[in-house]
């Protein structure tokens, strides 16, 4: 029952998933949003971006694991084992060789380990800094419009005299605008998905 309670984080975790959702928010937070898109509809995104992204790593996993097992041709720890090598192809394609040489030093594992060679245990903490940086790498490049706007209307207001307008509700509906001409979200998308690099 342990495992089972664990295993939906241990998949989250080892997807990419924690990049996109991580996204998702600041962007809801670079446009001065509170709650919409709601936390459940982000989620929603995320998990069928990750679906889609990952598509080509459950065919793998589903025609040289499952079925073999299924049909009883190979054992189960066998069929543990080929499901294993295309998520730490993924993982360790996304992972920073900085954060997985931190991880190893971490574990006490010798110095000489190769990437190859490192146990999960190892590569999900690792996998998941790297996804961390980036998520917050991509962020930060998203803020930067969002936050330039908000700079112009506040000097704007300010060279007005009208220090008691509140920024924000001027400017909100602006960054949404310029969002929606841009066609933020489909740009927001392209970028999570070629950040991956290509899923193989």
């Amino acid at each position: 029952m342990t495992m089972l309670g664990l295993l939906p984080s241990m998949l989250l975790l080892m997807t990419c998933f924690t990049r996109i959702i991580i996204v998702l928010g600041i962007l809801r937070q670079a446009i001065g949003l509170q709650s919409s898109p709601s936390n459940r509809l982000l989620i929603s995104i995320a998990l069928s971006m990750t679906m889609l992204l990952m598509k080509p790593i459950w065919q793998d996993i589903y025609q040289n694991a499952f079925v073999p097992y299924d049909e009883d041709k190979i054992t189960l720890l066998q069929a543990v084992s080929r499901a294993e090598q295309p998520i730490r192809k993924f993982m360790l394609a996304q992972t920073r060789k900085t954060d997985l040489d931190l991880m190893i030093r971490v574990a006490g594992e010798p110095r000489t380990t190769s990437a190859q060679e490192v146990s999960f245990s190892i590569l999900m903490p690792a996998f998941v800094l790297s996804e961390l940086k980036t998520a917050f790498q991509i962020g930060f490049m998203l803020f930067i419009p969002f936050v330039v706007i908000d700079m112009v209307v506040a000097t704007v207001l300010m060279s007005m005299g009208m220090m008691m307008l509140s920024p924000v509700i001027i400017s909100l509906p602006i960054k949404l605008m310029v969002f929606v001409l841009a066609d933020g979200w489909s740009m927001v998308v392209n970028t999570l998905a070629m950040s991956f690099g290509g899923i193989q």
